[in-house]
């Protein structure tokens, strides 16, 4: 297993592996002139913290009964976690080349049983979370030490079935299940409290019964800090609610909503590299 959840994070290496990430997804998003760049850029920072320091996972033996579980639910941030798995080696690097293309394995949302290191099938918001329940539950029945992490949009919270998913993971005292909410604050057209009432979100999860935290979630460090200590005690599931900003990392992107579709061009590519320190 490659978790280093013991030691201290080298935050310094972690922003910088955010930032290969973030330049990575760039690139698959012009060469597939495909959407949710701003997305996927919200939430590298999580996907970092996860892989790079708290998920006890091995590429190697990507099908290990006792490994941890990451789903991301929010499906169409696809790109983020396949440039993620290719970097961590759980399929080589050349196969990002192929995302959105004709016949290739690397769909715009994540298939199920076909790539190493996608743990279920999703895009159709609201289904992370209740997998990753089932997940929990199976590991409790069966005796197996693993965690399950599940990644949110804000914009997921909108559905039924993450709620009643909520009360289930409270009810049955699931405390090794943790949902981190990429909180970036827009749907596809608007503001996501001008879509529905999120606010207020920590709230509204410690009332469903969970041990809830907000946080920055830009901040490596304290992300990693509160992943890896779950179980943490409480007794209860966890909930992060990270705020992000959408577009992160790259000036002419963050919190503009119109990179929810849009691709960038050769000349954009070549500026958000330079804005993250890639050239």
């Amino acid at each position: 297993m490659s978790a280093n959840k013991t030691a201290a994070p080298n935050i310094a290496d972690l922003k910088s592996q955010a930032a290969r990430l973030r330049g990575k997804v760039i690139e698959m998003s012009h060469a597939a002139k495909a959407a949710h760049l701003a997305s996927s850029l919200s939430c590298c920072d999580i996907l970092t913290a996860a892989y790079w320091h708290v998920l006890n996972i091995d590429p190697a033996n990507s099908a290990d009964p006792l490994r941890d579980r990451f789903i991301l639910s929010k499906g169409h941030a696809a790109a983020a976690l396949y440039a993620t798995l290719a970097m961590k080696g759980f399929f080589p690097l050349e196969k990002l080349e192929s995302f959105c293309m004709d016949g290739g394995e690397l769909a715009e949302h994540p298939p199920a049983n076909i790539l190493a290191g996608v743990e279920a099938a999703t895009g159709s918001l609201g289904h992370g979370l209740p997998i990753g329940c089932g997940m929990a539950m199976a590991g409790r029945i069966k005796g197996e030490d693993f965690r399950v992490f599940a990644l949110l949009s804000d914009g997921e919270c909108n559905e039924g079935s993450v709620w009643e998913a909520a009360m289930f993971a409270a009810g049955n005292s699931l405390e090794k299940i943790c949902v981190v909410i990429d909180y970036n604050k827009w749907q596809a057209t608007a503001r996501s409290n001008d879509t529905l009432m999120l606010s207020p979100l920590k709230d509204k999860w410690a009332a469903a019964g969970w041990d809830a935290h907000e946080i920055d979630g830009h901040d490596i460090g304290a992300l990693v800090e509160l992943m890896s200590a779950v179980p943490n005690g409480s007794g209860k599931p966890v909930a992060i609610i990270a705020n992000t900003v959408k577009g992160k990392g790259v000036s002419f992107m963050e919190d503009d909503n119109n990179w929810h579709y849009r691709a960038p061009t050769a000349e954009e590519v070549s500026a958000a590299h330079e804005e993250l320190g890639l050239k």
